[in-house]
């Protein structure tokens, strides 16, 4: 019998429907739809704790021995605040500061390790923000 295969899940817990904004980005730019992603939209006028359970039992439908990274906004936030109150260390982790290019690489990864998911994201997310300088081959001219 063959190894048995887990995927890494992902959940994004954002403001609003940022998340889902996001997830349908990923489906736009990779051509598939992932089984292993879901989203969760926070309202300001949301209570922590139902929050926090809410992503809890996405997390248990998304974990399939894989463990789960969580994706949030903004380190502060309480989609953020949620999201570290889930770590389990090597089980669930969370990267704050989520953007396209994170998701991406994250979904990209996703059929590896947990930490090499963490790590893909981070570094995804981080080469996904440039200063794009005037003039230099992006058809500006300065000026």
């Amino acid at each position: 019998m063959g190894a048995i295969i887990f995927m890494v899940g992902i959940l994004l817990i954002t403001h609003g429907n940022l998340g889902q904004v996001l997830a349908e980005n990923a489906y736009h730019i990779l051509g598939k739809t992932w089984p292993n992603l879901r989203t969760l939209s926070v309202d300001k006028s949301d209570e922590p704790d139902m929050t926090r359970g809410r992503a809890q039992a996405l997390i248990d439908e998304l974990d399939d021995g894989g463990g789960v990274v969580v994706l949030s906004d903004m380190l502060g936030g309480t989609p953020a605040n949620v999201a570290s109150a889930l770590i389990r260390a090597g089980r669930i982790e969370t990267v704050c500061g989520v953007n396209l290019p994170m998701l991406v690489r994250a979904l990209s990864y996703s059929g590896q390790s947990l930490d090499i998911v963490v790590s893909k994201a981070v570094t995804g997310g981080l080469e996904g923000v440039v200063y794009v300088i005037p003039g230099e081959g992006n058809g500006q001219e300065r000026g």
